[in-house]
């Protein structure tokens, strides 16, 4: 499937991702491959950018959204996000542990960010569709309806690249291969 898909750059990528390209670069100091794979339609790597920098913007904490990211990174199998994130967070100095254990899809031994685990991940499982009372959960943990719908944000960011890693088949840039979740 990956033949379909190249590891573009700022030459070979088709004229309307050129610009997204060398902004990402600039901003990660590398060029990443799921933008340079993502870069075969310009409007799915405008679309992913474009989410993503929303959510960066969300009521979240840096931790909060990473948490929410690697869940469904975990959720979906996506080997690249998960690595991605997890290396990126920790370069971050977030709270290391939090970030493995979300990575591995494990408990987070806080209440607060657990909440917010387990909600992600129903929505996910759930595709939405919560039982009674679980909204109430997330609610009553310290969230808001706000961050419900923040939550959804980072869903919808998360499957895009997600399922576009799977259908291009990306690598796992170099920087990252050492947080390459275990099979």
């Amino acid at each position: 499937m990956s033949d379909h898909f190249p590891l573009h750059d700022k030459e070979t990528a088709p004229a309307d991702s050129r610009g997204v390209l060398t902004a990402m670069h600039n901003k990660f100091g590398f060029d990443l491959n799921l933008f340079a794979k993502l870069a075969t339609s310009s409007k799915a790597l405008k679309a992913y950018t474009g989410v993503s920098e929303i959510f960066a913007r969300s009521s979240f904490s840096p931790l909060e959204q990473q948490v929410v990211l690697l869940t469904v990174s975990n959720y979906n199998d996506c080997k690249y996000c998960v690595a991605a994130h997890t290396t990126g967070s920790i370069k971050k100095g977030l709270d290391e542990e939090v970030i493995r254990n979300a990575a591995a899809g494990n408990s987070l031994g806080d209440e607060k960010l657990e909440a917010l685990r387990v909600f992600t991940r129903r929505m996910v499982d759930q595709r939405g569709w919560l039982q009674e009372g679980e909204l109430d959960e997330f609610l009553a943990a310290g969230y808001t309806p706000e961050n419900a719908l923040e939550v959804v944000t980072g869903i919808a960011m998360k499957t895009l690249s997600n399922y576009a890693n799977h259908i291009m088949n990306t690598p796992v840039d170099e920087p990252f291969r050492a947080n390459i979740p275990a099979d």
